[in-house]
């Protein structure tokens, strides 16, 4: 212990520890239960929104029992802290507003264990039209010779990445005037 310049006692570590009559500071205290574990692991974890198969693979890596596991998932929809519906429709904006296309909108949802059933509900959420694919189109031929096809064939494949169909690709580059590709 010491004292600050206005005489105030004080605690530093070093004086916790070298000090035996120190106090002892206060320390969290550990769930008693494998239960109360999964619990705070949980809540630590869906601090921002995750799926249910998530949480579940979440707490199994962390070794928690299958029957603890069913007991915090069943806990958090009951409480709505899992939605995977509303998760689906947050994937669904994000992506969309990244320029990513319908295909590589639904490989996000796979690997983040959203149920199909939940899919088609989720992307209607996508923004109508063939804005998103003429703009990304443009900024992609952008400074380029658009009469050129490797130029042509290099934007087809970073649209197809982004997860667009060639169809929607083929129709793409005839309204940007490259021709039938």
């Amino acid at each position: 212990m010491s004292r600050d310049e206005t005489g105030a006692e004080r605690y530093t570590v070093r004086s916790v520890l070298n000090d035996p009559t120190a106090e002892e500071p206060k320390r969290k205290k550990s769930p008693a239960t494998p239960l109360e574990q999964a619990k705070k692991w949980a809540t630590d974890y869906l601090k921002r929104p995750h799926s249910e198969k998530e949480l579940r693979d979440r707490l199994a890596q962390k070794g928690c029992a299958q029957e603890d596991i069913e007991t915090v998932c069943a806990l958090c929809l009951d409480y709505g802290f899992l939605d995977d519906a509303e998760y689906a429709g947050m994937i669904v904006r994000h992506y969309a507003a990244g320029g990513y296309g319908p295909g590589r909108i639904k490989t996000e949802l796979n690997r983040r264990g959203i149920p199909k059933e939940l899919w088609d509900a989720a992307l209607l959420e996508l923004p109508e039209g063939t804005e998103s694919i003429d703009r990304l189109l443009a900024a992609r031929l952008r400074g380029r010779d658009a009469s050129d096809r490797k130029e042509r064939e290099k934007a087809a494949a970073a649209l197809f990445r982004k997860g667009y169909s060639w169809e929607d690709i083929r129709a793409a580059l005839r309204r940007y005037g490259c021709g039938d590709e």
